[in-house]
């Protein structure tokens, strides 16, 4: 199982998981939403990934750092002001939000299980081989900030 940390881009990870969500919502039964539900809950998923997105992006930039999800090693720098004071991974939990925008689109109860293996996916082949460079490059600075900041949210 190690042959798949860091392998497959987050993003790329992000469109198969739509692919099958979009798969799956084609054999069950969509949620009755009305339009004006699924287009403000569609929006909103949108609206706070792309903010999480942005505001990652933003603070990654400011410390001159690599964005690069699938070579952690390269990271100059901790980042933990920002966004990063919330959460350990903005980027990611933006990927989730816009998953969270396809399943609203697409009504499906049943696709919102394909989100919760991407986010153990993400957990076990992304997160943690970053957290355990992140570790070995930034030692007991990264501990504390993994003991104050979550996962996830």
């Amino acid at each position: 199982m190690l042959s798949l940390e860091n392998k497959i881009p987050p993003p790329l990870l992000t469109l198969f998981t739509a692919a099958a969500m979009w798969w799956l919502s084609l054999f069950t039964s969509p949620v009755e939403l009305t339009s004006t539900v699924k287009i403000f809950s569609v929006l909103s998923f949108i609206f706070v990934g792309a903010l999480f997105a942005l505001l990652g992006i933003i603070s990654f930039r400011r410390a001159k750092t690599t964005i690069n999800p699938l070579k952690p090693e390269t990271t100059s720098s901790l980042v933990t002001t920002g966004i990063y004071q919330f959460t350990r991974n903005p980027m990611y939990l933006a990927l989730v939000f816009f998953l969270l925008a396809w399943a609203s689109y697409l009504a499906s109860v049943w696709a919102i299980t394909l989100i919760f293996l991407f986010m153990m996916y993400m957990q076990y082949f992304q997160i943690a081989p970053e957290e355990k460079a992140l570790a070995r490059l930034f030692n007991g600075e990264f501990t504390q900030y993994k003991k104050r900041v979550r996962t996830w949210l």
